[in-house]
């Protein structure tokens, strides 16, 4: 009978994610990991396989739960506008230097080249889309937008400018990120709020 697991896998995966947030996935090595988790690298090989299969699973995970930060800020907030904010918060919450955000786009240079990693990457911006998509469809139907505001298209601009927002704060450093974060929400949604 096998050694039961003193570490689930998913706190290994968010172990793995802080520490490419400091290495990026070049530099990323099995032994930091097991480090940031307190497992040993053998256990990493076990469950893993690689770095790779880390790396992969990694990908898969953070395509699965996208939508927990949204359903914890649905929970939290009666505005679907107040919750979309809260949600957006968590999803750049990770991020306190601009290394940390450059280490993490260097994981998209995988999700760019690699089609296994592109899969994962695009059903994570697929789900994204979607839950920005149902907060504001739901603060259209709350009153808190305009009835011509277009959910969709609106949680695609939103998306952007969620992105466009990491890039520029890491370059420019232009305070904390999380409120150059909700000043460019403000600015995209304001077309759309009622007068």
């Amino acid at each position: 009978m096998g050694r039961p697991r003193t570490t689930s896998d998913e706190a290994i995966l968010q172990a793995a994610a802080r520490a490419i947030g400091r290495h990026g996935p070049q530099g990323l090595t099995l032994a930091a990991v097991a480090q940031e988790a307190g497992v040993s690298p053998a256990t990493l090989v076990q469950r893993f396989g690689s770095k790779r299969g880390l790396l992969l699973a990694l990908a898969g995970h953070s395509a699965e739960t996208v939508r927990e930060p949204f359903l914890r800020a649905r929970e939290a907030h009666d505005s679907p506008l107040a919750a979309l904010h809260a949600a957006v918060a968590e999803l750049s919450a990770g991020v306190s230097t601009p290394e940390e955000l450059a280490n993490s786009l260097a994981f998209l240079q995988l999700d760019l080249t690699d089609p296994e990693f592109r899969a994962h990457a695009a059903e994570h911006a697929r789900r994204t889309r979607d839950e920005i998509a149902g907060l504001l469809a739901d603060a259209v139907a709350a009153g808190e937008l305009t009835a011509r505001a277009d959910a969709g298209r609106l949680a695609k601009a939103v998306q952007i400018t969620y992105n466009g927002v990491l890039i520029l704060w890491a370059l420019t450093g232009d305070g904390p990120l999380g409120a150059a974060m909700r000043d460019a929400l403000d600015e995209t949604l304001r077309p759309h709020l009622p007068r």
